[in-house]
């Protein structure tokens, strides 16, 4: 699914992903609209611009996670600023790629996104990682360590790997349900926010 505010820039990406092979199963031009639509269609990936006509990427990005949880959000933006890069994958987006990139830039984005693999325009993946060790480091100073079960270990360590919730609940033999209740009970005692800061936990701590 491609959201973007622009109908001319949308429609140019559609037709680049289209000719690569993929199929585009929706577009939206805000938050509202991404999140009514991602509902409907459940998009493996969502290409996600930051500048909206109804608030922004990362209330976007936040909007279609909740409504498509197993869905994974790149965001394409014009914009490498700080907060905005941090606001995104703080919100669930698993990548950050610049406009500036090259169609097939874009398209080894997207092949990787819906891998589970995350990917960031170069200098800003350091960026991510040292907002995460940051956080890290206070979070470690503020609260003793919490205790996980062994079974939400092992459901984390496979959410590291880019697997969703179905295919976890495959591979362990669980219900669905069982599967995002470990998820669930799992981001409570980390105190985090979503799948990724989960993974970004389960690599510093060398639970992979």
């Amino acid at each position: 699914m491609v959201v973007d505010d622009h109908p001319i820039w949308r429609n140019a990406v559609g037709r680049d992903l289209e000719e690569a092979g993929f199929t585009v199963v929706a577009e939206a031009d805000g938050v509202a609209s991404a999140a009514r639509r991602a509902a409907v269609v459940r998009p493996d990936v969502v290409l996600m611009d930051m500048a909206m006509p109804d608030g922004t990427g990362t209330e976007a990005t936040r909007a279609v996670l909740e409504v498509s949880p197993d869905s994974r959000v790149l965001v394409l933006s014009a914009s490498s600023e700080r907060d905005d890069v941090l606001g995104a994958v703080k919100a669930g987006a698993s990548g950050y790629l610049v406009k500036s990139a090259s169609v097939h830039e874009l398209v080894d984005a997207v092949l990787a996104t819906a891998r589970g693999q995350a990917v960031f325009t170069p200098g800003l993946a350091g960026l991510v990682l040292g907002e995460y060790r940051r956080m890290s480091n206070d979070v470690a100073d503020r609260r003793p360590p919490p205790t996980l079960t062994g079974r939400e270990t092992e459901v984390l360590r496979l959410v590291a790997k880019g697997l969703s919730a179905k295919q976890i609940a495959a591979r362990l033999t669980l219900s669905h349900r069982t599967v995002e209740n470990h998820v669930q009970a799992a981001l409570r005692k980390l105190q985090l926010a979503n799948r990724v800061e989960l993974t970004r936990y389960v690599i510093e701590q060398g639970l992979e």
